[in-house]
């Protein structure tokens, strides 16, 4: 097992690094086996963190019931975010950055204190809880023509891109996630719109099952740390030329122009 776990990592490793999707990684795995998938993950997490990459947050996937069922699983998936991952609200993304892109929006909240334990509270969350932010989560696969199963996007790092930050931190007294509308624009026109409870019922239910899970598997959210909470609205495909912006009620907008 420990054998296919290294060679699926080097498959997804050299996809991103040559810029060409692979083949599915799941057949190297046993079917349905998230724990492999995982570990899978934690290796490249591992080997990236080794060549000085610097881990800031967590993403989360899944977070939609619809999506949830097309692909037989019961719960979100979470991944990795790293420094070299993130771009500034207004940017200029190069298109390339990310492999076969797609993008969407979300709620992002940064921590100001720890959650190291195992089963958290929604009030240790919204304690724990500095500020939210707008977001826009750039997926990806290195995986050809995003034929992914559950354990093809987990060892994929969730599909992992890149993100793009809002510049307008707003404290959480002054939000209703659950209720919060948003709506993402392609060149002036409107792709996707969506809802805060669309989110496991509420963002913040997101990031109480990732701050559990977290601290379960040994990589404990710590204050500062970022998490994209899931995507509030369908994802869409982009290309060199887009210029996306989203706007979610409460936390202001977001946008970046892909080059």
């Amino acid at each position: 097992m420990a054998g296919a776990i290294q060679q699926a990592a080097a498959m997804l490793r050299d996809a991103a690094a040559q810029g060409v999707p692979c083949q599915p990684v799941s057949p190297l795995l046993p079917a349905g086996d998230l724990a492999a998938a995982y570990a899978v993950q934690e290796a490249n997490t591992a080997t990236g963190l080794a060549a000085g990459r610097r881990l800031i947050g967590r993403k989360i996937g899944l977070t939609s019931a619809a999506v949830q069922r097309q692909l037989g699983v019961d719960r979100p998936d979470y991944g990795m975010l790293f420094a070299d991952m993130a771009y500034d609200d207004r940017a200029d993304v190069p298109v390339d950055a990310v492999l076969q892109p797609r993008i969407e929006a979300e709620v992002a909240l940064v921590l100001g204190a720890d959650l190291p334990h195992e089963r958290n509270s929604l009030a240790d969350v919204v304690a724990a809880t500095a500020f939210a932010l707008p977001c826009l989560e750039i997926v990806g696969s290195r995986i050809a023509d995003w034929k992914i199963g559950i354990v093809d996007t987990i060892a994929d790092n969730a599909s992992s891109g890149a993100f793009v930050l809002g510049s307008t931190p707003k404290p959480l007294a002054a939000l209703d996630l659950r209720m919060c509308g948003m709506v993402l624009e392609k060149n002036g026109e409107p792709i996707s719109t969506g809802v805060g409870q669309a989110c496991l019922g509420n963002p913040l239910n997101a990031a109480r099952w990732l701050a559990d899970v977290m601290a379960q598997v040994g990589r404990p959210l710590k204050a500062g740390d970022l998490i994209l909470t899931g995507a509030l609205g369908p994802m869409t495909p982009v290309a060199a030329g887009d210029l996306i912006e989203a706007r979610i009620n409460g936390l202001g907008s977001v946008a970046a122009r892909f080059v």
